[in-house]
């Protein structure tokens, strides 16, 4: 239960300043995680992210404090983070369906947005396969890009990721330098910095370089691997949030800081069967 009294701890931090400026790495710390784990997890739990998720649990409390009247629309859009009258309307608007003026109205509908709370919930006897290992150092190389996760931009900016290096031939060109000749693929998030981390597409390779390219060497680390079985991003996007909804709270283990790999195999990636894992770097709690 320690692992679910940090996250509500991190989510009461949140709550507290929905009214003033809230510090990503501060409400990490209440977790006991960094700042871009945090709101991986938080993005992966609750199916929104964390910026999303602040964003409307503001706009709920405008809603309410419109409805008990007294404060004009800019005292309001100040209150609640917004440097102009304009933008704070619109983005009400977006949410609600309605403006400013016509939420003070008696009777009017909103929308809410309760504060989330993590709880464990007892669910099916749907398996998860894992296994812990102790990996070795290896090489990788590969392609890399600075992602922020920012308004859940990496979502969108990792699969286009993938797309853009199979279109321009970077997958078929890194294939001929893979250890061994074996062409599995990599996606690996590492180096985070507040709300950025590099988001690398690799081989295991010892062959010099290509163009562009840059190598990551992982680290001996003790890593917990999970099996993916399906078509791909589902798969995988269904095992990152049992992750941390179901073996994270039980499991005795917490993450560390260290390149976290998602291994994709040679199978059809179309198929219904695809194998794939999730790695994630984990020591033992204290």
């Amino acid at each position: 239960m320690e692992w679910l009294d940090k996250m509500n701890a991190a989510l009461n931090y949140i709550e507290d300043n929905l009214t003033e400026e809230i510090d990503y790495t501060e409400a990490a710390k209440r977790a006991c995680s960094s700042s871009y784990n945090f709101q991986r997890m938080f993005s992966f739990i609750a199916d929104v992210p964390l910026a999303e998720y602040i964003r409307r649990r503001r706009l709920t409390l405008a809603a309410l404090d419109f409805q008990k009247g007294g404060e004009n629309v800019l005292d309001i859009a100040l209150k609640y983070g917004y440097d102009s009258p304009v933008s704070f309307a619109r983005a009400f608007q977006n949410l609600h369906g309605i403006t400013p003026k016509e939420a003070r109205e008696k009777g009017v509908l909103l929308t809410l947005y309760p504060k989330i709370s993590f709880k464990i919930t007892i669910k099916g006897v749907s398996e998860m396969k894992y296994r812990i290992e102790k990996v070795q150092g290896f090489r990788l190389a590969g392609t890399v890009k600075t992602i922020t996760t920012v308004n859940g931009e990496n979502f969108r900016v990792i699969p286009q990721m993938w797309q853009d290096a199979c279109e321009d031939g970077i997958m078929e060109k890194m294939m001929d330098t893979c250890k061994e000749g074996r062409p599995e693929f990599y996606g690996v998030c590492y180096n985070p910095k507040g709300e950025e981390f590099d988001y690398m597409i690799a081989v295991e390779s010892d062959a010099p370089l290509l163009e562009g390219m840059k190598e990551l060497i992982i680290k001996e680390q003790e890593y917990v691997k999970f099996e993916c079985r399906g078509k791909l991003p589902e798969a995988q996007q269904n095992i990152w949030k049992r992750i941390f909804t179901e073996w994270f709270p039980n499991s005795g283990y917490e993450q560390v800081e260290a390149p976290e790999l998602e291994w994709y195999s040679e199978e059809d990636m179309n198929s219904d069967s695809y194998l794939s894992e999730i790695w994630i770097p984990i020591r033992k709690c204290e």
